[in-house]
């Protein structure tokens, strides 16, 4: 299912808040509280995509939409992985900027605030304003995997990113949909929005542990899938060389 939002309704909300979720029915209401406090004063919406949970996390939501109109729910009738998820969400987002959110918890919503506001101050041809993870939380392995990755990823695509699968990130929707669509494209966004011809600005976020359950992407999804990826995204920036000056002649 994809909305095609009015340019009206998009003017109303000044963001939409995307979390991708599988199995995390216990995670969900505590970090969706938080989202709210974080935006308090700000005109937002909350997308979740659940990517075919089997714990409840379908009810869960349903419950929680009761009692709270600014979250529209959304399921994947099977799981299809977090980029999939993501990918539902924005195409679905009725805000003028989109920002993601883990759904585990293990990112603290009241940096979205931070980002909107760098974003915003940065100007009209910076298009996406990445968080960068301090104080990992995650296992020695699963920080060993993703410091070697990013050294890689950096030197490859030359994003000036240190952190690039921080799951906190804010971009302007009109600009998510022009970039092109792949199963872990949620990693390279700050490359595929430089291939774009925008700019990117940084900011810091401290990690925190989650609170119930298990990681549902492991190290195999974020390392070894990933390296092929990195080819992908090295060979789409290689066969985008000249990006065109536009000017319309009816002005």
């Amino acid at each position: 299912m994809i909305n095609t939002p009015s340019q009206a309704v998009q003017n109303e909300l000044e963001v939409t808040v995307v979390v991708p979720a599988k199995d995390e029915a216990e995670n969900l209401p505590i970090l969706l509280d938080e989202i709210e406090t974080a935006l308090t004063g700000r005109r937002f919406e909350v997308i979740v995509i659940d990517d075919g949970s089997s714990d409840g996390t379908d009810r869960v939501l349903q419950n929680y939409r009761d009692s709270h109109a600014w979250l529209r729910p959304f399921r994947h009738a099977t799981a299809c992985g977090q980029s999939c998820a993501v990918r539902t969400g924005v195409l679905n987002a009725r805000g003028a900027v989109v920002a993601t959110i883990d759904g585990d918890g293990e990112n603290n919503p009241a940096y979205i605030p931070q980002l909107l506001d760098a974003l915003a101050a940065a100007g009209p041809t910076v298009a996406l304003g990445a968080g960068q993870r301090v104080g990992r939380k995650a296992s020695q392995a699963k920080r060993l995997a993703s410091r070697f990755a990013n050294k890689l990823r950096g030197a490859i695509l030359k994003d000036n990113t240190r952190d690039s699968g921080c799951g906190l990130k804010v971009l302007k929707r009109e600009v998510f949909l022009q970039l092109p669509y792949f199963d872990g494209w949620h990693r390279f966004l700050p490359a595929l929005v430089i291939r774009e011809g925008f700019g990117v600005t940084h900011v810091d976020v401290l990690d925190r542990q989650r609170r119930h359950g298990q990681s549902k992407y492991g190290i195999f999804d974020r390392a070894m899938i990933g390296a092929l990826d990195l080819i992908g995204v090295w060979w789409l920036l290689r066969r985008r060389k000249n990006l065109p000056q536009v000017s319309s002649l009816a002005d």
